[in-house]
C-alpha cells in the first residue's frame, strides 16, 4: 500500500532543504578544499550535487508521508533538527576552513539523521526507508570529515582580518 503524501509538508520541507543546500552556494569548496589531502575513496565532486539533489527529494517526501501521521511531532523535531544541522556544517568547514570544528557538527547531524530515520520508520516503513541513503552519504561524510582533518593537522582556518 502507498501512504498518502502531505504535498504542502513536502514543498515545504523541499524548501527547506533548498535553503540548506544554498550554503554551498555561498561557500563553494574552490581552490582551498581542492589543495587539501584527501583519502584515495573521496568521491568525485560531480557527485555531490547528485547526491544532495536525491536525497533532498527522498527527505521531502519521507517527511510528507510523516508529517500528518499520528504522533509524529517528534519525528517532525528531528526532521527540523537535522535540516539545521545539515545548514550549519558547510559554513563551518567550507567558510571558516575549521576542518576539526566542523567534526561535532556533521556527528550530531548523523546522531539526527539516524534517530530521524528510526523515528519515521516507526511511524511508516518508506518514509523510514527513504532517509537510509541519508544516513548513508552523512557516515561517509562524517568518516571524510575526520580523515581530511587526520591528512590535513596544520591547516589554520579562515582568517578574515587576512582575506
Amino acid at each position: 500500500m502507498i501512504p498518502e503524501v502531505d504535498w504542502i509538508v513536502f514543498g515545504i520541507c523541499l524548501a527547506a532543504c533548498f535553503a540548506a543546500g544554498t550554503t554551498g552556494a555561498a561557500f563553494p569548496p574552490g581552490p582551498w578544499y581542492e589543495r587539501l589531502a584527501k583519502p584515495t575513496w573521496t568521491p568525485p565532486n560531480w557527485l555531490f550535487p547528485v547526491a544532495w539533489m536525491l536525497l533532498y527529494v527522498g527527505m521531502s517526501l519521507a517527511a510528507g508521508i510523516v508529517a500528518p501521521l499520528e504522533g509524529s511531532g517528534q519525528a517532525m523535531a528531528l526532521w527540523s533538527l537535522q535540516i539545521a544541522l545539515n545548514t550549519l556544517w558547510t559554513p563551518i568547514f567550507f567558510g571558516l576552513r575549521r576542518i576539526k570544528g566542523a567534526i561535532p557538527v556533521v556527528v550530531a547531524l548523523w546522531a539526527a539523521v539516524a534517530a530521524t530515520a528510526a523515528a519515521f520508520l516507526s511511524l511508516d516503513t518508506l518514509a523510514g526507508l527513504l532517509l537510509i541513503p541519508y544516513v548513508v552519504w552523512c557516515t561517509v561524510a562524517a568518516a571524510l570529515n575526520i580523515a581530511v582533518w587526520r591528512l590535513n593537522p596544520d591547516v589554520l582556518p579562515f582568517d578574515p582580518a587576512k582575506a
